[in-house]
């Protein structure tokens, strides 16, 4: 079978459906290709569904008019189509890589079954058929053990400690979310992990995963330490997947390099979201996503608002929410980092905390700009103080207003 679609997304997740959303709003159709069998979800909301607050149905992203299922194996730059694995070759006029990223898996001994599988009970936290794997291997008591302590392993280990498991968190480098969050704000983190009876261990590998008849039993730690375990979670990051573009000749680094358009060494190819490096960076969250795929949209439609674009200054925001109880180690738990959270001599810096109510507010200002902060616990300012971050525009020299962001007053 052979179709002609004027532009062609690979990659049913965020950033692929909200550019056909977007495209379609603009009178310009779009045929978007996914591989996975579920109906498009927002992946940033996967711990939500673990922790039992959400049912996969809440997550769900409204399905593009143009949604064909199958898997894309590859591209052919000459004559503009791409061919899926059941057979069927798909004409383009602008193909669009929305790819997104692949779970890492550690160079861990004993990962693999001779067959190349993960044993029995390991689980990657990165799809929807992940979170369902994991859930349905979920009962009180069970031992888990989460790998990776940057965001979504924390994600990870707090909604299996919510529901019910004795949860390990082993983190190789000094303290968690170390990438996102100053010292305080990780303590603070790490305070409210433990307070759910998640048992934290910074400054810690493991090197080695033991299994019994096909199911993991134990973890061993680079110092000899064995863990027991019936669940094992990889939380160790995400890669680009630029297989299709690197098989296609584009340019590839990190990720597929494109340019202020989205445009890669191919003139009729874009690229957005997770496997799309633009400026040398690959952003890899959902906010930069959603820019890039309204950025494009408009390029795209014609649209005479169109712009380039040129980056985003992205703010982490993460909400740990439990599905039972409102208040208390179970309720929610917030935090949010935005621009630069570690100061260069010189800058200024302003913070506030309460360690009773476990709250932590700072920000950074250098030559009377906001250049970025970190909050967790309560965030009601956080709408203010982006905005001043975001728009970069000089602070006056008083201080008072800054000191009112932080605080309730400043609004959201």
């Amino acid at each position: 079978m052979t179709s002609n679609t004027r532009v062609v997304v690979i990659g049913a997740g965020l950033a692929g459906v909200t550019l056909a959303r977007r495209l379609g709003e603009l009178g310009t159709p779009a045929l978007v290709v996914g591989d996975e069998e579920h109906r498009p979800y927002n992946r940033v909301l996967l711990a939500e569904v673990l922790a039992g607050r959400y049912g996969p149905e809440v997550v769900a992203l409204p399905a593009p008019a143009g949604l064909l299922r199958g898997r894309v194996t590859g591209i052919d730059r000459a004559g503009r189509t791409v061919r899926c694995a059941d057979g069927s070759v798909i004409a383009y006029d602008t193909l669009v890589l929305a790819t997104g990223s692949n779970a890492v898996l550690p160079p861990l001994r004993g990962l693999f079954t001779p067959d190349r599988e993960l044993p029995e009970g390991v689980h990657a936290f990165r799809t929807m058929d992940d979170c369902l794997a994991l859930s349905k291997a979920l009962r009180p008591g069970v031992r888990a053990v989460v790998v990776g302590g940057g965001l979504l392993g924390v994600s990870a280990a707090r909604a299996l400690a919510v529901r019910g498991a004795q949860v390990v968190l082993a983190q190789q480098s000094e303290r968690l979310m170390e990438c996102r969050l100053d010292p305080a704000a990780s303590a603070l983190v790490r305070r409210h992990l433990e307070d759910l009876g998640v048992e934290v261990h910074t400054e810690c590998r493991v090197r080695d995963v033991r299994s019994v008849g096909g199911a993991v039993r134990s973890v061993e730690m680079a110092d000899g330490y064995a863990l027991g375990a019936d669940l094992v979670v990889l939380a160790c990051g995400v890669r680009p997947r630029v297989g299709l573009a690197r098989e296609a000749g584009l340019e590839v680094r990190t990720g597929v390099v494109v340019d202020d358009e989205l445009r890669t060494a191919d003139p009729h190819i874009r690229a957005i979201g997770d496997c799309a490096e633009h400026a040398g960076r690959v952003y890899g969250l959902a906010a930069p996503a959603l820019e890039q795929a309204g950025a494009l949209a408009g390029l795209l439609a014609g649209d005479g608002t169109a712009a380039r674009y040129t980056g985003t200054r992205s703010l982490t925001r993460l909400t740990l929410a439990g599905p039972h109880r409102p208040s208390g180690p179970g309720g929610p738990f917030d935090l949010a980092a935005f621009g630069e959270t570690d100061p260069r001599p010189g800058d200024d810096v302003v913070q506030l905390a309460d360690a009773t109510r476990g709250t932590y507010r700072k920000v950074v200002v250098r030559d009377d700009r906001l250049v970025g902060g970190v909050l967790v616990g309560e965030l009601g300012t956080v709408g203010a103080l982006a905005r001043a971050w975001e728009g970069a525009e000089p602070l006056p020299s008083d201080g008072g207003p800054l000191l009112h962001l932080l605080t309730h007053d400043g609004g959201s």
